[in-house]
């Protein structure tokens, strides 16, 4: 869990960080505070992250957080699918266009999978027809 406040000026900040966030796959629960699931890689993002607000000094802390609350366990995962299954769905109908262009949608396909935290089945599907597109055989 990162919790942040970057200065109001320059609004560049503010907006650098947002698109970090995006970029990582995070959910935001309030204003200033994303989350993403307990890795290591994802835990290094965030410190990464943390100091560059300090950068800009702004602050930043990043919090090892766990649930407590019963009935609420899917919610984040549901969430972090649901971001990542519309990247994947874009995919999808570029595809179904008449001259795809693979190798943007091959990128596109790649952002989404870093942001896969949970293993989604579309992005199996979306990659497997990826692949057929391309002419390879899925692995």
């Amino acid at each position: 869990m990162l919790v942040y406040r970057v200065p109001r000026e320059p609004t560049s900040c503010r907006v650098y960080v947002w698109r970090k966030l995006k970029q990582l796959g995070a959910v935001s629960l309030q204003d200033a505070l994303w989350v993403l699931p307990a890795t290591a890689r994802t835990q290094e993002h965030f410190q990464w992250l943390a100091a560059e607000i300090a950068e800009m000094e702004g602050e930043a802390t990043v919090w090892q957080a766990e649930l407590v609350l019963g009935g609420q366990e899917q919610d984040l995962p549901r969430q972090f699918g649901e971001q990542v299954d519309a990247i994947y769905r874009e995919v999808q109908v570029g595809l179904k266009r008449k001259r795809p262009d693979l190798a943007a949608l091959a990128r596109r396909y790649q952002q989404a999978e870093a942001q896969d935290y949970f293993q989604s089945k579309l992005g199996k599907r979306v990659r497997a027809a990826l692949l057929a597109a391309r002419g390879d055989a899925p692995t």
